[in-house]
This record gives C-alpha cells, sequence and structure tokens, in this order.
C-alpha cells in the first residue's frame, strides 16, 4: 500500500502539499479519477479519488476512511538525549516509529553532546517512517527538552523507567517490567550517560532504575530496543 501524508481536509476535500503532490503526479504517474490512500496522522486512513492532478497542489475527493487504523494497544513516551551524530539520532527516531512509538522527547542533559535538534527535520523523518510502516497515527514530537524540566511533567498512570549503565542494586530488567497493554515512558541517556544527580532525580519522581539486558548499547540503538520489546510485550 502507498500512503500519502496530509492534514489540509475541508470536508470531503483533500488538499497534498508540493512534495505529496509531486510524488503522486509526476514520480507515480497519477491522474485524474486515480485512487490514493491518505493517512491525516491522527488515525484515520482516507481512500480518495484525484479531481485536480496539478503537481503542486493536488485535490481529492474522499470516497472512503477507516478511523483508528492500525491504533496499538498499549502507548510508549521514549525521552531519548540526542546523539552527536544527528544521522544516529534520526536513525532512532524512523525505526523506533516504525515498530511502534507514540511520544518522543529529545533530553538535554548535563553530558549531552547535542544541543540543538530541528523539530521540523524530525518531524519530516517521523512521517516518512509512518508512511513506509504503513501507520495512521503519527507519533508526538516534541521539543529539546532539559532534563529538569521534562522531570517536572506528569505522566498520569504511566509506567516510567530510567535505562542507565552504573551498576547499581536498584536495577532490574525492563522485560520484567512491563506488561501487555500498559502506557509506559522510558528515558535513555546520551552517550556520557545520565549523571549520578539526574538518576537521583529521577528516582526521586518515581522513576524505576532498568537495565536493558547484558549489552552496552549506543543511545539510539537502546531506544529502538526499548520500541521492540514493548512491541513484543504486546503481541
Amino acid at each position: 500500500m502507498q500512503l500519502f501524508y496530509s492534514q489540509n481536509i475541508n470536508q470531503d476535500i483533500i488538499t497534498l502539499d508540493a512534495i505529496e503532490s509531486g510524488h503522486a503526479t509526476r514520480v507515480l504517474r497519477k491522474k485524474l479519477g486515480d485512487t490514493l490512500n491518505i493517512i491525516d496522522g491522527n488515525g484515520t486512513l482516507y481512500s480518495a479519488i484525484i479531481i485536480d492532478d496539478n503537481h503542486k497542489k493536488c485535490m481529492l475527493r474522499i470516497a472512503s476512511k477507516s478511523e483508528n487504523y492500525g491504533a496499538r494497544g498499549y502507548n510508549l513516551h521514549i525521552a531519548l538525549a540526542p546523539t552527536k551524530s544527528i544521522d544516529r539520532y534520526e536513525w532512532f527516531l524512523e525505526k523506533s516509529t516504525e515498530v511502534g512509538c507514540d511520544s518522543f522527547t529529545p533530553l538535554l542533559c548535563s553530558r549531552s553532546e547535542r544541543k540543538v535538534v530541528k523539530d521540523e527535520r524530525s518531524l519530516k523523518v517521523i512521517i516518512s517512517a509512518v508512511k513506509q510502516s504503513i501507520k495512521a497515527f503519527t507519533p508526538q514530537m516534541a521539543s529539546l527538552t532539559p532534563f529538569a524540566e521534562f522531570m517536572k511533567q506528569d505522566f498520569g498512570a504511566s509506567k516510567k523507567f530510567i535505562a542507565h549503565c552504573e551498576e547499581s542494586s536498584e536495577k532490574v530488567l525492563l522485560r520484567d517490567l512491563v506488561c501487555k497493554g500498559e502506557s509506559v515512558v522510558v528515558l535513555i541517556g546520551p552517550e556520557g550517560d545520565f549523571s549520578a544527580q539526574e538518576v537521583a532525580l529521577a528516582r526521586e519522581k518515581g522513576f524505576v532504575e532498568v537495565s536493558l539486558g547484558d549489552c552496552r548499547l549506543r543511545s539510539e540503538t537502546a531506544g529502538v530496543f526499548v520500541a521492540s520489546l514493548l512491541n513484543i510485550v504486546n503481541q
């Protein structure tokens, strides 16, 4: 299934932006009367017929729609300190979206090597991954958030975990603490790991210290591992 993305929906008319329009009409050579599958990022999959094949502003009329398409029975929020290499961070966003993640927060930690993240670029990577993996929900993407500010947020009934590499008698394997159908928040630190002060603050705020296993993982690998683990638990 080839998916297109648009939030420009007015009653029964969908308008694609210039990039999506060009891909549909010039690359795939779609024309008047052809049907496209379109997602809005909010869980609805539309089947729509092209009524104007303008390569900069393709317009379609909705023929049918399916709400909550591919909805999952759990919620995962990964807060991860972006890697020094932006390519590796974007790889994490892409693969975690494909596997299944509902919210991302890039964390600014005391040992962070990357202190700038372009929100628009991150969103493009996420939307591309959503289309690639045939999903209708676009994960929420926060702006770069200082660790202490993130700790002030209310996560409701979600289980809260912080994964770090330091030895601790408090750490438990994450796989032993998550259950099917739960809402989960997982913190993953920068390449230099969380500081002792950050771990202590997280513990004070109710985050449980966890291990992801015996292997020492890169930050971006740890993020994808968490998304994969939650996906398997919820099968």
